[in-house]
Order: C-alpha cells, then structure tokens, then sequence
C-alpha cells in the first residue's frame, strides 16, 4: 500500500489585477510570501526537515527565472539547507507542483513539503532573440506575459499557435456554445464571487499582503481584486476582438493577474513528528493531452483518468473547482462530462473569471478553495482542475478528513 499524502495547511495571497495591487512587488518576493505564513501557522514544525519546495510558475523568464523555489524559500527564511525546484505546466503548474510531491510522499521518499505556484504576469518582461546570423539588421520583441514567443515554424506548421482567446473560439464553435451561454456562466461567476467576499468566505484562505507604495502610505492587500460588479446586458455589448463574428470577449474570459499559494504536505510520519493536523489528503493526479488547438477540452479525458485512478464518479464529487479559463472552454467540459451547466459544485464561489488567472498560482489556489470550502460545507471530494496550453488538461481528488 502507498503512503498517505496529507494536506496539513494552504494558504494564498489575495489575487492582483495586472498593474495592480501586487504589480510593486518582485515575483520572487511574492512566491515567498505564503510561504512565510506557512511558517507563521505552523510554528511547532522543525523547518530543516522540509524534504522539498516546489513552486510552480508559468513565466520564468524575468524576476521567476534561475528556479524561483529556490529563491522564494530563502527570502521566505527557510533554512539553506531546504532544496527546491520549480515546475512548468503553464496553467496547470500549482495542480502539478501538489500533485509531483504528493507522488513522492505516497513513494515514500518525502516526509515533509512545501508546494505552491506563483505568477506575476503584470512583470513578466519582453524579451528580444539574439540575432542568427552576423550584423543581422533585423530585431524582435516578444511580451512574455502569456502566450506564444520563439515560435517553432515546423509545430506551427503541424498543430498551429492559436493564441488562447483563439483556442477558446475554436472549442466554441466546435462544441456549439452559444455566446448568450457564455455570458450567461461569467455572469454567474462574478455574482458567486461577490457574495463570498460579501460574506468573508476567502477570509480563511488568503494572508494579507502589506503594500509599499512610493511616497504614500502603505497599506493591506487582503481581497481579491479582479471581481468586478457588471449586468448581463454589458456582457452581451463587449466586443469580440479575436475573431470576426466571435463569442470570446474580455467578459466570459480569465483575466491576467498576479498572485502566489502555498501547501504544506507530509507523510504520517511528518504529520506526527512535527505535531500536524492533516486537513485532507491527495488521492490522485491524473493529465492527459489534446490537439492544441482546442486545448481547453484537455479536462476531460483527465478527469476520466482520474476517476479510474481512485474508482470514484462525479457523483460522489462534493465540490469542483474547474478553472474558468474560458466560459466556453468551462461549458464545452461540463457537457462532456454531462454536468449541468448550473451544478451548484461548480466553483460555488466563481472562479478564474471572476476571481482572476495568475497561471502558475491558479492550481495550488483550486486546491486551496477546495480544501476550504470541504470544511465549510462538510464534504468529502473535492475535484480540482484545469485546462492547459498547448493542449493539456490536469486533474486532481483530495478527500477532506
């Protein structure tokens, strides 16, 4: 029998609107952040004994480059002695990083863990490539915010680099989901969302950020700041800019965001050497692959996978926490997954539309929610996952204890 991966603690910063509350501090700083509350929480636990930090990020190529673990973890004031590495699934890599080191306890190589996953996408920096050949008058620039750069013209060629927005108009319009639909789910979304901070529903889940703004006052970042008050009637007036006649529009789409998460995990030997009170355990992590191209159905064929891993249905799910990439992509899932479109399981306190998309962030967030939420509605599974960039789909079931 495998070992038990348990989750003793999680804990997120509130998210940042891009250019906006958090946009003042280094990605390096922020992953640190969650896991210096960590440490705060937990003070009976020996800190040397952490067998492995690892973040994930989606970016790395600015501030989170050169393994932001490693680097979070010492500004966070763990011991040097701590290892840590960093992940990247893109939107998947939070989900990834509690996923890979709960595989390792459940292996029996790790006792003691911290995972998480941070983006600042509102410092991700522009790169330009270095010229190809000499006193080459030609120059590029990329914004490594999200999406594509350095493309490979052969993958371009075989599987094509439709930007995200992109992707989301192809699973429309290939699974059939109306923009009046879309709309319908990020309206939805946004009310869900206001009511839980209208009711301190996140309260538990977030650490407070302290803000330093240049000549002014400081003050505490601790809401979320993306959720924004809007009707139907101003959803179904936004433009389509990614495709003539489209239904993706800003509205019934993820935002680009900042934020960081961290979880601490441990075998049972942990848990009792350090004094811990395990909240809920992993069960299993499954991923699974799709053409790129309609890459926001990359939940499916994982969530089936995950079912057979733990001999569970949907059914016994109490709670699903599926990133809302797209409300199309969100749609497109739920009715292959012969979900209802308003299952009260279903992110009951809105999601990456409402709430926001820092991707490295995003799957140790979903955990985190779930986690939280389990208790507050005294359930049992939780499902959390996420669709992934160059078509890939990520799923996870922890059980509440």
């Amino acid at each position: 029998m495998p070992a038990t991966a348990y989750i003793c603690d999680a804990i997120r910063t509130p998210i940042g609107r891009y250019g906006g509350a958090l946009s003042s501090i280094r990605t390096d700083d922020l992953a640190a952040i969650p896991i210096t509350a960590l440490m705060e929480r937990n003070p009976q636990v020996n800190w040397q004994m952490i067998d492995e930090v690892m973040l994930g990020c989606a970016n790395q190529a600015g501030e989170d480059n050169r393994n932001i673990a490693r680097m979070a973890s010492l500004l966070a004031g763990l011991p040097v002695t701590v290892p840590g590495s960093t992940v990247n699934r893109l939107c998947g890599s939070g989900l990834d990083a509690v996923g890979t080191l709960a595989r390792g306890i459940k292996a029996g190589e790790i006792e003691l863990a911290i995972a998480g996953g941070v983006e600042s996408m509102s410092r991700a920096p522009l790169v330009v490539p270095k010229a190809e050949q000499a006193f080459s008058r030609h120059a590029e620039i990329f914004d490594t915010t999200i999406g594509w750069r350095f493309v490979n013209p052969r993958l371009h060629s075989q599987y094509g680099t439709d930007s995200m927005p992109e992707t989301a108009e192809n699973v429309a319009q290939q699974f059939n989901i109306s923009r009046t639909d879309q709309d319908a789910f990020a309206y939805r979304s946004q009310i869900k969302a206001a009511a839980a901070q209208q009711q301190d529903r996140f309260v538990s889940e977030i650490t407070p950020v302290t803000i330093n703004r240049h000549k002014q006052q400081t003050f505490l970042f601790s809401q979320d700041e993306q959720p924004r008050t809007t009707d139907l009637a101003v959803l179904s007036g936004l433009p389509t800019p990614f495709r003539t006649n489209g239904s993706v529009t800003a509205g019934n789409a993820s935002s680009i965001n900042d934020g960081a998460s961290a979880l601490l995990l441990a075998s049972k030997a942990g848990v009792q050497a350090h004094g811990l009170k395990p909240r809920a355990r992993v069960l299993a992590m499954a991923s699974a692959g799709v053409e790129p191209r309609i890459m926001g159905m990359g939940p499916v064929a994982a969530v089936h996978q995950v079912m057979t891993k733990t001999d569970l249905n949907l059914s016994a799910m109490d709670l699903i926490e599926l990133n809302e990439a797209f409300a199309a992509q969100v749609l497109a899932v739920t009715r292959a997954l012969k979900l209802d479109d308003e299952d009260a399981r279903i992110n009951p306190l809105g999601g990456a539309i409402a709430l926001g998309h820092p991707l490295g962030m995003s799957g140790a967030r979903l955990v985190t929610t779930a986690i939280n939420q389990l208790e507050n509605l005294d359930g049992r599974y939780a499902l959390c996952t996420l669709c992934i960039g160059v078509g890939q789909g990520l799923a996870m079931i922890i059980e509440r204890l």
